[in-house]
């Protein structure tokens, strides 16, 4: 769908406004389609993300701090997040042996279990919705980095 017809609007400044527009709107859309998927598995889009980010540094255990450092969308509240991960006993929660201080995260096996499900959904997803090839892929992931490019020149 054309973002003209998904916002009901034609007026831009020029294609770097519409091109700002167009990513956000679709940012929004894939998690749109992304959460609802989730949802049905009881886990939100930013728990998903804490999970996939213990999976890559699993077995070891992370901090807090460094997870949210990698977080996707940085405005997340990962104490919030890791505390209903604990809940569903997706995750644990120790103490560092070296800093009491410290609070450790780690995925549990029936973190892992749901995590792998969950993956395995996105990933269906991922191939039904994103209509482009790895060609084509790879000229957007270069674009968006380009793009974010400006934020380091601040």
């Amino acid at each position: 769908m054309k973002l003209e017809e998904a916002i009901k609007s034609n007026k831009f400044r020029d294609e770097g406004h519409k091109a700002s527009l167009n990513i956000m709107y679709t940012a929004y859309w894939l998690k749109s389609n992304f959460s609802s998927s989730m949802k049905e598995l009881g886990l939100t889009s930013e728990q998903f993300n804490v999970m996939r980010i213990l999976k890559g540094k699993h077995p070891e255990e992370m901090c807090v701090k460094d997870i949210g450092s990698r977080m996707i969308e940085k405005s997340s509240n990962v104490p919030r997040i890791i505390d209903r991960l604990v809940d569903k006993k997706w995750v644990k929660r120790t103490t560092s042996k070296e800093d009491k201080r410290e609070t450790l995260i780690s995925l549990t096996d029936k973190g892992i279990k749901q995590l792998a499900e969950a993956s395995a959904i996105m990933e269906d997803i991922g191939r039904k919705i994103i209509g482009i090839t790895n060609e084509e892929a790879a000229v957007l992931n270069e674009l968006l980095e380009k793009l974010r490019a400006s934020d380091n020149q601040k």
